[in-house]
């Protein structure tokens, strides 16, 4: 017999009955499904809530633990494009690859495949459209590329698109990145709080421009701002087209701002100050943005590996939702990066400054 002060738990079989509606439909609208119309989720919810039904956490446990511990069978794919010329070059980048392995391990968690399709093998889009169609894909995930590619009619509200990255200006579709002002901001406060005062950033005009602008330098001069004027270095913007000139416009920067740190996401950087005979970090400390693919110890890792899981995850619900095309409000999914220690940038002293307390609101 049930004890009055502790009655039975009213369960979704017994809601669906009562509604005279699916088990399925009652489990969807109580974990507030788009599946279901607004209407319908609102009328199964206030009725679940009259009854007195209270989710049963134990059992939400346990299937939550189910279902992560194994991955879905394998249903369906998801495409992959790369028109990088050549193609092997993407994911010779450490952290490029890292998105697929991301991605591949979630889709595969998901019950995906996922595949590469290369249009550098002469695959113009609108023959990758019609491949795509009869395998049934409807899901894109774009990597970054080199250059925008050039992707004429392509039909994109066929398909649920997420890219990854800031680097191409089209399609303007969902994104999942890496959160570079937050980071910048990150690394300008773990540089300062090593004792350095007079931190440059260095950048490459040619990407700033491909980009159409460069969050890693809004998010440097944001930091600026929490530091004293005097502490202040203007950014050095460098073109790769000429090298002796880009070492020349260098080397005045650093003695005319009398820069003793620098944080920076050109790869070379290491080779041009040893080329000019300063010593990391006897001479100079150096950090950089992204440790997985330059040479630099101390900087920042992006996490590359959980961008790319976010971005199939999100991609999966792009296509659970059916949710087409080019956003008319496009999300974008930021991931924080964490600030990597390393020989390049070694302690000076401590802070001892009332800056150092604004810097720490960085």
């Amino acid at each position: 017999m049930s004890d009055p002060d502790f009655p039975r738990p009213v369960t979704q079989r017994e809601i669906a009955t009562a509604l005279g509606v699916s088990i399925a439909a009652v489990s969807l609208a109580l974990k507030n499904s788009p599946e279901l119309s607004e209407a319908k989720r609102r009328e199964i919810q206030e009725f679940a809530d009259r009854m007195g039904y209270r989710p049963n956490s134990a059992a939400a446990e346990l299937a939550s633990y189910k279902r992560g511990s194994a991955n879905q069978p394998i249903t369906a794919t998801l495409a992959w494009i790369n028109t990088w010329r050549p193609a092997s070059k993407l994911r010779s980048y450490r952290h490029f690859d890292a998105y697929w392995i991301g991605a591949e391990a979630s889709a595969a968690k998901l019950g995906y495949r996922l595949e590469e399709f290369q249009l550098e093998s002469g695959l113009h889009p609108g023959r990758l459209h019609e491949i795509l169609q009869a395998r049934g894909i409807r899901g894109i995930l774009l990597p970054p590329q080199r250059e925008d590619p050039h992707w004429g009619n392509f039909p994109w509200d066929c398909y649920s698109v997420v890219r990854f990255g800031q680097s191409m200006r089209y399609p303007a579709c969902h994104i999942v990145s890496s959160d570079q002002v937050g980071n910048a901001m990150r690394a300008f406060r773990m540089i300062r709080l090593k004792g350095y005062r007079r931190i440059g950033f260095l950048t490459n005009e040619v990407e700033m421009v491909r980009k159409g602008g460069h969050l890693f330098e809004a998010g440097f001069l944001m930091a600026q701002r929490l530091v004293g004027e005097e502490e202040r270095v203007p950014v050095c913007v460098v073109t790769d087209a000429n090298t002796s000139a880009r070492v020349s416009k260098m080397v005045t920067w650093m003695e005319e701002q009398s820069v003793d740190a620098i944080f920076t996401d050109i790869a070379e950087v290491p080779s041009i100050l040893n080329s000019i005979g300063l010593r990391v970090p006897e001479d100079i400390g150096l950090a950089v943005t992204n440790v997985a693919d330059i040479a630099v110890p101390a900087g920042i890792h992006q996490h590359p590996l959980e961008i790319g899981k976010v971005g199939a995850f999100l991609l999966h619900s792009l296509i659970t939702n059916n949710e087409r095309g080019i956003p008319a409000i496009p999300r974008q999914v930021l991931v924080d990066g964490t600030w990597v220690d390393g020989s390049s940038l070694p302690d000076l002293k401590p802070v001892e400054d009332d800056q150092s307390n604004k810097a720490s609101a960085i």
